[in-house]
């Protein structure tokens, strides 16, 4: 035979090994890919069944038999009288006989200062209440542990106020009104150097007494001497008008909340939490409506909220004041009503203590620049997973109906990338995006995995999908502009 027969024989044997070689692999990768949405697939089903356990965990307060009208004992309802003092008072007293129900009947409570809960207690305010407070920051005094943006430290006492309690409850058919306006506006414009050194302090795990705002004085000791770490200045970080830290056992039911001077609701390191057919309005920046943070064993439920800022967001602390702390775990949001100026449901951007087993179904999100955000920056660090999210209902979005995003406002210079893993998200429908429906952008070193997408209609968005630094992102019968996403 001819040397060059031989040699096409040659390069034909080598090339058709190369082809049976090549369909192997396609055969293969096309099986790992099946396996992968097998799996997946068996993850989701496998993962709402925790929805019931979450529930037989979650139990809500109960009280004695006992319904004092604080009418009875020297509070006024008149617009004018200050109660503060008289109701903090009346709350200690009845926490000491054993905790019940406090019931405010219709009219007008004004405070100058803060609510501050003790166990057992239940304010209930009946229909016609209204609760209301001053803008008077020396009234908030003395200062109190919180968690600001993320960051523990010592500042003006929230309107309502509980630590370290057990079985407290805020129900009924009123209204708590922060009447912010003026904390807002004016507090906002000076609160940016006090922000920066409370994150620097954060950043280099500054002892939580050294971390004094507020007007710069803390006496834990009770000697009416600064305990040495306070400098005396005034301060501009704002308090929320509900925070609840370290407590269990919590029930927020019915009542309608608004004009918080910051984030409205916030349960922090806190667990067993039912929010339950409240409403939230704001009209302030920064107003998030719910925010737990840090929280496990949580159910938010039949709510309203409409606010500046985030309607209901996932907290977990933020940067390295967090990584050591608890994270946020086991909680159903179902069944709301939300419509937000930013973002309509959103974990972050504070999520540094990580974030796992969230389940969001049955809710109506009417507007918001984006509908479901997932939001960090390089500063956080942090683990984002098993997210469950299904049964969504989407009237309209500006800038994103579904968007992860690592460059979130107020980044300090780290690297230290969060990583965002097991989400499963079907049965959307969404109206209208402005912008981009599906945006999903994680960063080269710490890609976005295994998100399953399926069965999502968007019937008209700007732009179907941006999809960078990613792995393991399934789209399955997710159609945009009536064409189907690859």
């Amino acid at each position: 035979m001819p040397k060059s027969v031989k040699s096409l024989i040659s390069k034909i044997n080598v090339f058709s090994l190369f082809i049976l070689l090549l369909l192997i692999s396609i055969s293969c990768q096309q099986k790992n890919d099946h396996t992968d949405i097998s799996q997946l697939k068996a993850k989701y089903d496998e993962g709402w069944k925790m929805v019931k356990e979450i529930e037989e965990r979650i139990s809500t307060p109960k009280f004695k038999s006992k319904d004092l009208s604080i009418l009875e004992h020297g509070i006024s309802g008149d617009s004018i009288t200050d109660n503060h003092e008289k109701l903090n008072q009346l709350i200690v007293e009845t926490s000491r006989d054993g905790g019940g129900t406090l019931v405010f009947p219709k009219g007008q409570y004004y405070f100058d200062g803060p609510i501050h809960l003790k166990d057992n207690i239940n304010i209930h305010l009946e229909e016609g209440a209204r609760l209301y407070f001053s803008s008077n920051p020396d009234s908030y005094l003395p200062a109190v542990k919180v968690r600001w943006e993320g960051t523990v430290c010592y500042n003006y006492s929230p309107l309502i106020y509980g630590y370290q309690l057990k079985n407290i409850a805020i129900t009924g058919d009123g209204v708590i009104d922060g009447a912010a306006l003026e904390w807002s506006r004016e507090w906002r414009e000076n609160q940016n150097n006090d922000k920066d050194v409370l994150r620097k302090m954060g950043n280099d795990q500054e002892p939580e007494i050294k971390r004094v705002f507020a007007n710069g004085f803390l006496d834990l000791d009770g000697d009416g001497k600064d305990d040495g770490y306070g400098d005396g200045q005034q301060h501009f970080l704002r308090p929320s008008l509900v925070e609840l830290y370290e407590c269990e056992g919590i029930l927020l039911k019915g009542i309608t909340f608004m004009n918080s001077p910051f984030w409205t609701i916030h349960p922090v390191f806190s667990k067993n939490i039912t929010i339950d057919g409240i409403k939230v309005y704001g009209e302030t920046v920064n107003d998030d409506g719910i925010d737990p943070d840090s929280s496990e064993d949580v159910l938010m439920q039949n709510c309203e909220i409409k606010t500046h800022d985030d309607a209901i967001a996932i907290k977990a602390g933020r940067d390295q004041d967090a990584w050591d702390r608890p994270g946020s775990k086991n909680i159903i949001i179902r069944k709301n009503q939300l419509l937000s100026g930013v973002n309509a449901l959103c974990i972050g951007s504070e999520m540094s203590g990580g974030v796992e087993n969230v389940f969001a179904f049955d809710n109506v999100i009417k507007d918001g620049r984006h509908a479901l955000n997932f939001k960090c920056n390089l500063d956080r660090g942090g683990v984002v997973k098993n997210i469950y999210i299904k049964d969504i209902y989407i009237a309209s979005c500006e800038e994103a109906m579904f968007i992860f995003r690592m460059d979130y406002h107020g980044y300090r210079g780290n690297h230290f990338p969060t990583k965002f893993n097991n989400f499963f998200v079907s049965d959307i429908k969404c109206d209208l995006v402005d912008g981009t429906a599906f945006k999903i952008v994680g960063v080269e070193d710490a890609p976005i995995q295994d998100i399953y997408l399926e069965n999502i209609q968007v019937k008209k968005a700007g732009v179907a999908t941006e999809v960078k630094y990613t792995q393991n992102i399934i789209f399955s019968e997710v159609y945009v502009n009536d064409k189907v996403i690859q």
